[in-house]
């Protein structure tokens, strides 16, 4: 009935395989994309070999990025962002479940404000995108499933990224 009135079926089973790794989801989280696992790619190979990179995911949602780079690389510290305390708290068990919660930090807050003079060798980011007007005429499930934080990339779609991309010139 759920999967009639539109729903995902990840937010019916509370799950999404990512990266070989299976993540907890809810309404607080963006249902995670296979082409997302081609960040997780890039940042494991610009940071491989590298000693003790610190890399910040900003807008984290399930943690799904963060965890699944920390799997793949031991020796990174990493700290994960979102605005949401409902994504956060996904994340922090999504952490604890894949036996990761030592290695990777979770923070509150906007964008790269709560990582302060914080060092970061790697930013890694799915910010929103979507164009307010566009939400509209999103697929039913992710348009009344997702959250609209997660979606609203604001006029143009780039409101975000170039918050973000400001804030990491200052970096």
């Amino acid at each position: 009935r759920k999967r009639q009135d539109g729903a995902p079926t990840a937010h019916i089973v509370g799950k999404k395989e990512f990266y070989s790794l299976d993540f907890a989801v809810t309404g607080a989280t963006l249902i995670p994309r296979p082409d997302t696992e081609l960040l997780v790619d890039e940042a494991i190979k610009i940071a491989k070999g590298q000693p003790q990179l610190l890399i910040a995911d900003i807008g984290t949602g399930s943690g799904c990025v963060a965890l699944a780079i920390a799997s793949r690389l031991p020796k990174a510290k990493l700290v994960a962002i979102d605005i949401s305390p409902e994504a956060l708290t996904v994340a922090r068990e999504n952490a604890a479940r894949l036996n990761l919660a030592g290695r990777v930090e979770f923070r509150l807050g906007d964008l790269l404000a709560p990582l302060g003079d914080m060092r970061r060798d790697l930013i890694v980011s799915n910010p929103p995108y979507i164009p307010s007007q566009d939400i509209a005429s999103l697929e039913a499930g992710v348009r009344d499933h997702e959250p609209r934080l997660a979606l609203d990339g604001g006029a143009d779609g780039f409101r975000i990224i170039e918050r973000l991309a400001l804030g990491a010139q200052g970096a």
